[in-house]
């Protein structure tokens, strides 16, 4: 007996001796082996093992463990293997609240006002209060919730009656479970059903007393589970999936992504341990409902993966998402917080499909940028290869033309709030789903992957939208300033050559849109010589986080509510205002060009209408009597009219139409 595990025996392989199999051959047969003592002589005992060299399509690579995870022990062994997940089939579960009948309050003497609750699990949607008090309410309405497969929350529907502004008395339950609804692919009404509700409070140690209950109200229902909808459960800015929910619906796909995950370059620490910074890091793909996980590398700045994933693609204008995360849950080293150790964020990487070129491999290194509190930065760069593969032309053409989603968003539609509201829920879903599998990916990781916060307010955000729009009205505000220099000869020679355009265009009203489309075209394939040559990755100037505020980045990494002093909520509240000030300026400019429009013709101003209206039966006069062509030629030259035939002045009509009252007046 020794204090310690004795030595024995061991084999000893040649690495460039050991046979290579590759899939679909059988595995190899073990045999048995001689062991060797230190100095390789042979000892008693034999041991029976198959060695060989697989790839990544072996059925032992998910098994298989990297040769410098060998120090890992316990559960952290579980996460350091390559794992494949799949989402759960979510639904919509649709509940149509048409009515009740005898539903008695406690207090007789007076008449309820009565709302429904449904509740799944945690989602909890009320309707509104019967409009008027009686003992058999009428609702009719929609409540929408978002269920995953398998079932496994039932669904609670309560009667309350609201006795005081912020007090609900409940009058009866019942508690259906989600398998029994029917479950439907189109647009067509499924059958109503009418449930007996339980009277609260007989409960199951009171048998007796509800043997002895006659009546009990009953709750008029149409329940069915959503086939035909696509559940959202990612912002639609990056949607990976657009198929509907029911397999039946499902077309053919169009087309295969490969993706090799090969490495990362340049790594930033995100830990310490014994004085020394280092990383565990590992990536995430999704696309679709499927995820992948790379295998962990320990303690690596240049972590080679080298592993490949293969996704059917059914709509090429969706994206693929890939994030890098440091695993803490190694042991040692690990982040102290109130729910544990988290995954740290190395950074994401985006690509949009519809910019990929058919059957070309890309390889190509991203940048991995991450937006802290104190600014972005540059966490290392992730080498991807993969390649988008076609298989039917025709399909893929047929695709650009058909909706977007399923057919069931445009028949019979969700409104906006439902949507936000069932995103975040379908969220919560996958993520809770996603982490109880073995290995777990953790919640964490499937909320940044999914843009969980992608909703909430930010000053950098809202900076950079307008910009893009700027940047959208850009050309139109270019060509404005182009048409106003020719209609001032700033250039004789283009005003010139504009005039002769112009009465081109008029001799030959028929060329208009050729041209116009002929324009187009010249254009596009001029372009087409300084096309993207690689899928584009985050810009930082586009999302306008080189240049911003501390304060501004400290906002956006607050939590919900807010957990920031109350002077600094303060000062962030009276920004918040003036910033909204200024859009409330602008939105009540816009509604007093729109009134002044309308009223051109509701006798608001009786003088004004009344010269409109003259104006405008002298020009059906004209406009009948001269040919189109005539008054399109005048209009044109007046418009193109030489500097010295202008005034500095405004126009007759823009004067008019400054003078129009708008309803400004009425507001408070």
């Amino acid at each position: 007996m020794v204090g310690r595990d004795d030595y024995i025996g061991r084999v000893v392989f040649d690495l460039n001796e050991v046979p290579t199999r590759l899939p679909p051959d059988s595995p190899l047969a073990p045999q048995w082996y001689r062991l060797e003592d230190r100095r390789g002589a042979k000892v008693r005992g034999d041991i029976m093992l198959a060695v060989w060299i697989g790839t990544q399509a072996d059925e032992g690579f998910p098994e298989a463990w990297h040769s410098n995870a060998a120090s890992v022990r316990g559960e952290g062994i579980f996460s350091v293997r390559s794992k494949v997940y799949v989402s759960p089939k979510l639904w919509y579960l649709r509940v149509n609240v048409i009515e009740a009948q005898d539903v008695i309050p406690s207090d007789r003497a007076r008449l309820p006002e009565v709302l429904v609750k449904a509740q799944v699990g945690s989602q909890v949607i009320r309707t509104k209060v019967c409009p008027t008090q009686t003992t058999n309410p009428v609702w009719n309405e929609d409540l929408v919730f978002v269920v995953a497969e398998p079932f496994e929350e039932h669904l609670l529907v309560t009667i309350e009656d609201r006795v005081h502004p912020s007090k609900e008395e409940v009058l009866g339950k019942i508690s259906l479970p989600l398998e029994t609804f029917e479950k439907r692919l189109d647009h067509r009404p499924v059958h109503s059903r009418w449930f007996n509700l339980e009277k609260f409070g007989f409960g199951v140690l009171e048998v007796d007393r509800r043997k002895e209950l006659k009546f009990s109200s009953r709750i008029h229902l149409r329940v069915c589970l959503e086939g035909g909808y696509h559940v959202l459960d990612e912002s639609t800015m990056y949607i990976s999936d657009q198929r509907p929910t029911a397999r039946q619906l499902w077309k053919e796909p169009i087309g295969i992504l490969e993706v090799g995950i090969l490495g990362a370059q340049g790594l930033l620490p995100t830990k310490m341990k014994d004085g020394r910074g280092f990383t565990d890091p590992y990536c995430v793909a999704k696309y679709g409902q499927k995820w992948v996980r790379t295998r962990t590398i320990l303690d690596a700045l240049n972590p080679k993966w080298n592993e490949q994933y293969t996704w059917e693609v059914y709509d090429p204008c969706t994206v693929m998402t890939l994030g890098v995360f440091d695993n803490c849950h190694l042991g040692g080293g690990e982040k102290p917080g109130n729910g544990g150790a988290r995954d740290s964020r190395i950074g994401k990487v985006r690509i949009r499909l519809s910019m990929l070129e058919a059957h070309r491999m890309y390889t190509h290194s991203y940048p991995l940028l991450v937006l802290q509190p104190n600014g972005v930065k540059k966490m290392g760069e992730l080498l991807l290869a993969f390649r988008f593969t076609t298989l039917s032309l025709a399909n893929m053409i047929y695709v650009y033309g058909h909706p977007l989603l399923p057919k069931m968003h445009y028949l019979h539609p969700l409104t906006v709030n439902q949507v936000d509201n069932l995103r975040y829920q379908a969220m919560n879903i996958v993520a809770t789903r996603l982490a109880r599998a073995e290995p777990p990916l953790r919640k964490e990781v499937v909320e940044y992957m999914l843009d969980v916060d992608s909703h909430m307010w930010s000053m950098r955000r809202s900076k950079a939208n307008f910009f893009r729009i700027m940047s959208l009205l850009s050309g139109a505000i270019s060509m404005g300033r182009w048409f106003g220099d020719v209609c001032n000869w700033r250039n004789p020679t283009t005003s010139v050559l504009v005039h002769v355009l112009f009465l081109i265009l008029i001799w030959y009203p028929e060329l208009i849109l050729p041209t116009i489309f002929l324009y187009m075209f010249l254009i596009g394939l001029w372009n087409y010589r300084y096309r993207p040559r690689h899928p584009p990755h985050v810009d930082t100037k586009l999302s306008w986080a080189e240049a911003v505020h501390p304060d501004e980045l400290d906002e956006e990494f607050d939590t919900f509510p807010t957990s920031r002093p109350h002077d600094i909520v303060r000062m962030r509240y009276d920004r918040l205002r003036s910033v909204a000030g200024r859009i409330q300026t602008v939105v009540g400019d816009v509604a007093i060009q729109g009134e002044r429009v309308q009223s051109l013709l509701v006798w608001r101003d009786p003088r004004a209408t009344g010269l409109f209206i003259m104006f405008c039966l002298c020009a059906a006069v004209v406009l009948y009597a001269t040919p189109f062509r005539v008054v399109a030629l005048v209009t044109g030259l007046y418009y193109l009219r030489h500097p010295r035939f202008r005034s500095k002045l405004p126009s007759v009509p823009s004067n008019f139409f400054k003078r129009l009252s708008a309803r400004a007046d009425g507001l408070l």
